[in-house]
């Protein structure tokens, strides 16, 4: 279904929304995407192509890399992600998908949403939406993942959530020296502080990425940014 306007349009109409009707932006989002034909903005934008993101992403990437994917919500971090995973299990690789925010049943919905069906990949996929997620934990689960498995972390600032585990930066740290060791590639999405709207950039960069405990960004080899349906790949975060 080919959208009135663009997704940054339809955005800017419904904050207008929102402040002339005195309603929850998300309300609002909602009001946009219904008048698009669309059941909800999560569904619009769930239904977006993001596949050509995707395949520019993968060359950019070697073993060992850690990867930030960073962009404000609605600008497809999700989708691109999976759709970078998509491209590494059609070459062959496996991808590993942890998330502490969505259901196995969330996932596959997005999966199909880039027209993919996830037994596409039976035996090259993996999706782990456990409680338990923490860099330990994706140590032991990728202790015996082959040279070269792509693997998506959902997300970097709900890693160290739980009082059990150690602080972020540990936990990235330890992440960095096992995808080096084990020649993984780990991305790592992201969130961007609501601070970059109203910056004017076409893009966001390192000094916008949101970080509600102490990290040190230049342990990330690469970091993309996503804006309106367009990525750009920064190496050295």
């Amino acid at each position: 279904m080919t959208l009135s306007a663009p997704i940054h349009q339809l955005k800017r109409r419904a904050r207008l929304l929102s402040r002339r009707e005195r309603i929850p932006l998300h309300a609002a989002l909602d009001r946009i995407a219904t008048d698009e034909g669309y059941r909800s903005w999560s569904l619009l934008v769930a239904k977006q192509p993001r596949t050509e993101t995707a395949r520019a992403l993968l060359p950019h990437f070697a073993s060992g890399d850690l990867v930030l994917m960073a962009g404000r919500p609605g600008q497809g971090k999700t989708l691109a992600s999976l759709g970078l995973l998509a491209e590494a299990m059609r070459a062959g690789r496996r991808g590993v998908f942890f998330t502490l925010e969505y259901t196995p049943a969330d996932v596959a919905g997005r999966l199909r949403a880039l027209g993919i069906e996830p037994d596409e990949f039976a035996g090259l996929f993996d999706c782990d939406c456990s409680d338990a997620i923490s860099a330990d934990y994706i140590v032991g689960t990728l202790a015996t993942a082959p040279r070269g498995t792509v693997v998506v972390i959902d997300y970097l600032q709900l890693l160290d959530q739980r009082r059990d585990t150690p602080e972020l930066v540990l936990q990235v740290r330890t992440l960095r020296a096992f995808a080096r060791e084990r020649g993984l590639i780990l991305v790592f999405i992201s969130q961007v502080d609501r601070s970059y709207e109203a910056s004017g950039k076409p893009f966001p960069d390192i000094a916008d990425v949101r970080l509600p405990n102490p990290l040190d960004l230049s342990l990330f080899d690469k970091a993309c940014f996503l804006n309106r349906g367009e990525v750009h790949v920064r190496t050295g975060a």
